[in-house]
């Protein structure tokens, strides 16, 4: 990938370009959508929890419709980094509930049907707690073995969910697919190209930036969020961005991604606060990584398998890009998956 400065690394992972102020999407009115289609096999309830922080987390539980009277292993899905419950977790969790599983499907801290102001900012150490909330609710479910609990985490949720692993001994087993490494990614940009002279200056930049949010009583958004229109001047991974979160396959008025992008400094704390610093400390139990061959994302799956101890493994689909985990359901392995915490969750 060619070499661009860090703040436009930044950029691109927010999804935009520098430094304007707020937007508004008129197709944030938009309330109760699904990007997927509710098995008949499966029921599906909106749940509330809270945050060591206090935060109030939405959640979709979903539930195999013949589990009446059975206490049953239990999985927690965030994810992608800027989507929502409505779109790939939501999808994951009812392929997973329809294969014997009780799964809850949640949106981040500050974005989606989930409180906290101000909205669109991500936080390593938040979302990591996330997950944990997570495990704390279902925990307290008369029909889920507190025994047998997983996770998943998809793209950036990837990182988190191992973070949050090495962490809470209650996760008897993670799986990640097409993961990224936000903390690094954001501090060193793709393929760690960054130098330490770009990085001081998208430090600056940002640092300056939070004088005028203050000012202004508001956060600034990019000022060009995924594009509504493709040009075919950009990068292979953007347009399949595109392809996902702004055509009817997986646009959602409440994504941040479909929308207006993350607010510029939540890069801030994910800038000196590596997620993966512990992934050793996951072991003895069992770590599943995902990725696709032609991912550009892949190398971050790759190196966080050679970092995990065992047991651990890499699983590599061929020919799929980063987005064909998102909800390509002849794509996605989902037999893998429920082999895998099948074995380890009993």
């Amino acid at each position: 990938m060619k070499k661009i400065t860090l703040l436009i690394i930044v950029s691109i992972l927010f999804l935009g370009q520098p430094f304007a102020q707020t937007k508004k999407s008129s197709k944030m009115q938009q309330t109760e959508h699904y990007t997927f289609t509710l098995s008949d096999k499966v029921t599906r309830q909106k749940v509330r929890f809270k945050n060591r922080y206090g935060i109030t987390l939405a959640g979709d539980l979903y539930l195999p419709k013949d589990s009446s009277g059975k206490t049953l292993a239990a999985l927690a899905i965030s994810g992608p980094f800027g989507a929502v419950k409505e779109q790939s977790s939501g999808l994951y969790a009812n392929q997973m509930a329809e294969r014997g599983f009780i799964v809850l499907a949640f949106d981040a801290s500050y974005t989606g049907e989930s409180s906290g102001e101000p909205r669109n900012v991500a936080s390593p150490d938040i979302n990591t707690e996330d997950y944990s909330a997570a495990i704390d609710f279902l925990g307290l479910q008369k029909n889920v073995d507190r025994n047998r609990i997983g996770i998943i985490g998809i793209c950036g949720f990837g990182g988190m969910a191992l973070n949050a692993a090495a962490i809470d001994k209650r996760i008897k087993a993670v799986a990640t697919t097409s993961m990224y490494d936000m903390s690094r990614v954001i501090s060193k940009g793709y393929n760690d190209i960054v130098t330490l002279e770009e990085r001081t200056k998208t430090l600056e930049d940002l640092s300056r930036q939070r004088w005028k949010d203050v000012e202004t009583g508001d956060a600034a958004y990019p000022a060009a969020h995924l594009p509504e229109k493709l040009t075919g001047n950009e990068p292979q991974f953007v347009v399949d961005y595109f392809n996902y979160y702004k055509t009817p396959r997986g646009f959602h008025a409440r994504s941040v991604n479909s929308t207006t992008g993350w607010r510029l400094t939540s890069a801030l704390s994910f800038m000196n606060m590596p997620l993966l610093t512990y992934i050793k400390e996951i072991s003895p139990r069992p770590v599943l990584i995902i990725a696709g061959e032609k991912a550009h994302s892949r190398y971050f799956s790759e190196d966080a398998y050679k970092a995990a101890a065992e047991p651990k493994e890499l699983l590599i689909i061929p020919n799929a890009v980063h987005v064909d985990l998102y909800d390509k359901v002849d794509i996605i392995p989902f037999d893998k998956l429920v082999d895998f915490f099948t074995k380890n969750l009993k």
